[in-house]
């Protein structure tokens, strides 16, 4: 399939060798190796700490009276083949949001590039203590939370959160009941007769050989040395559209269009900003060629380490920081490394809209020393935060990788801080399997066409501005919220009694194991809690802003998450 594609690549004839020569050795050495704060070099792209959990929701079939199963903790730290300590706990508690802490365990390892996996049994018992009468733990959801620490105490220290649901189940289910996504969807008091919206299933964070992805399978390590890679974007919706979704962004990182993940100085601006443009016309050629499928192009922009990476849905410029030998920009626009207060107004300002990347709950994003710091720019330009998504380095092609990441702590800390984001659920592809690690989509409700006519980017992206997003683990689920009768992602003035509704189907018929609505308020800085574990809810908030929003677990395990909706409380 892959070989009778072509695809424009950037030079690397004698002019770039002999440019390379006359900067001189010395000079690419050094710009490749900037110094940290501490001295050491300066982390490449995805050399970070990665921790992930991998909790089987159900105890398997042997084991309907223990309900014991294995946990297992995945390590890794691809750091120039350096070891780190990384000190590991992970926590069981329950049943309920509340519930106490039943089982911990801890240890510290030594995690390099080629990672550690820590396998701990649980025998389905509520004490670890031999000593004292031990009890089956009760039926109920559960709640595992893993952190992870490497270089405690140093100024490399990383860290990393994450956070599971498991079912204790012996007896029979007692699963919520939660309406039909087509009856409420119909219920809306803005919509008559007419559903009014086409849900298109996409996957919005993925790299091809424009910058650091692309490669085959059967090769594919990690991260690919940038523009090296054989398959490029076209390939990528090529894939993605085989393996039935309706949408793929190919977001490129913006500092890799010099063809260095650290700063290449004999790059020249022109190819640099040419390879962006490029990116942009297949795009909107392909679209065009394939009536049904949306292929978007955009850029992730910014490093994790002290920074933190967000896509820019729709920039038709490249924007950047780094300069070649001759101090010429590689980019179109200039956008100081980590200055995201002033990368937020110029999005505002060009009407750009984004999306915060596996956000950190610490130390990302800052904003005058804050993490997700917010700026009324900021929430302009800012409309979807992952709250999940699967291994970036996965090869997985069968929709069953294991290593999977959940964000949702940190998009409540936008969310707290007044950030009006909807919740999205990506897979950050870097290999070629775009869209087929997981099932995981993040789903979006545009605005009907005209009969017989394909979704386009406008309406796309219209629809992203106003949040009709859900996240997804299951690209058959279909999820809706509502708060008197106003469809998530809705802003609005209220008074009195509100009505919170949550509605769910799913094609492949899976059920609904648990719900929750959850509550914030957002420009508190405080914390967002669960508020009921009901579908529908009715509630008298206090005068003020507020923010709700629905989880639903599936009888499997998988997740999905409904956009929040933003109530202004009136007296």
């Amino acid at each position: 399939m892959f070989g009778q594609l072509r695809q424009w690549q950037p030079r690397r004839g004698v002019a770039r060798a002999l440019a390379c020569v006359c900067v001189g050795a010395l000079l690419i050495a050094w710009s490749n190796t900037a110094a940290a704060q501490d001295g050491s070099p300066e982390p490449r792209e995805h050399s970070e700490l990665d921790a992930t959990v991998f909790a089987p929701f159900h105890a398997a079939r042997g084991e309907r009276v223990t309900q014991a199963r294995t946990f297992v903790v995945r390590l890794t730290y691809p750091d120039e083949g350096r070891a780190h300590a990384v000190r590991w706990t992970l926590t069981l508690s329950g049943p309920g949001p509340q519930g106490a802490v039943l089982r911990r365990w801890s240890g510290t390892e030594q995690v390099g590039a080629g990672g550690k996996r820590v396998n701990l049994p649980w025998d389905g018992r509520a004490d670890a203590d031999a000593r004292e009468r031990r009890v089956m733990a009760p039926d109920g959801l559960y709640e595992l939370r893993l952190l992870a620490v490497a270089n405690a105490g140093t100024p490399r220290e990383a860290q990393v959160e994450q956070q599971w649901q498991i079912a204790v189940q012996r007896g029979a289910s007692t699963a919520p009941r939660v309406p039909a996504f087509q009856a409420g969807l119909q219920q809306l008091s803005r919509l008559d007769e007419e559903p009014g919206y086409r849900i298109v299933y996409a996957n919005l964070h993925s790299q091809t050989r424009h910058s650091d992805g692309g490669a085959a399978l059967d090769a594919c390590h990690g991260a690919q040395e940038p523009q090296t890679a054989p398959f490029g974007p076209i390939d990528a919706y090529k894939y993605a559209q085989d393996h039935g979704l309706d949408a793929l962004l190919t977001s490129e990182h913006n500092h890799m269009y010099d063809g260095s993940d650290g700063t290449n100085p004999a790059a020249t601006p022109a190819e640099a900003k040419a390879l962006y443009q490029t990116g942009l016309a297949e795009a909107a050629a392909y679209t065009n060629a394939h009536p049904g499928f949306l292929a978007l192009y955009g850029m992730e922009w910014g490093v994790i380490n002290k920074g933190g990476h967000l896509n820019i849905f729709n920039s038709d410029q490249l924007l950047g920081w780094e300069r070649n030998a001759r101090g010429e920009l590689l980019a179109d626009l200039e956008t100081p490394k980590n200055d995201y207060a002033a990368l937020y107004a110029l999005m505002r300002e060009r009407g750009w809209i984004g999306q915060f990347n596996h956000p950190a709950y610490a130390g990302q994003f800052l904003v005058d020393g804050q993490p997700l710091g917010y700026t009324p720019d900021g929430d302009a330009a800012m409309v979807l935060c992952e709250v999940m998504n699967t291994s970036a380095f996965s090869t997985n092609d069968q929709e069953t990788e294991t290593r999977r990441s959940n964000y949702e702590a940190a998009c409540n800390r936008a969310l707290a801080a007044g950030y009006h984001v909807a919740f999205s659920s990506n897979q950050d592809n870097h290999c070629a399997n775009w869209g087929a690690s997981y099932g995981n989509r993040t789903a979006v409700l545009v605005a009907s066409p005209a009969a017989g006519m394909p979704v386009s980017r406008d309406s796309f992206l219209d629809a992203l501005r106003a949040r009709r997003v859900f996240a997804t683990m299951d690209k058959h689920a279909q999820l809706l919220f509502t708060a008197n009768g106003k469809l998530m992602g809705e802003r609005f003035d209220n008074h009195g009694p509100l009505q919170l509704s949550t509605s769910f189907s799913n094609s492949a018929g899976r059920q609904a194991a648990a719900v929750a609505i959850f509550h914030g308020v957002p420009g508190g800085n405080g914390s967002v809690t669960q508020l009921s574990d009901q579908a529908e809810l009715t509630v008298t908030p206090a005068p003020g802003p507020h923010v709700y929003y629905a989880r639903l677990t599936q009888d499997d395990g998988n997740i999905v998450w409904s956009a929040p909706v933003w109530v202004n409380q009136l007296p």
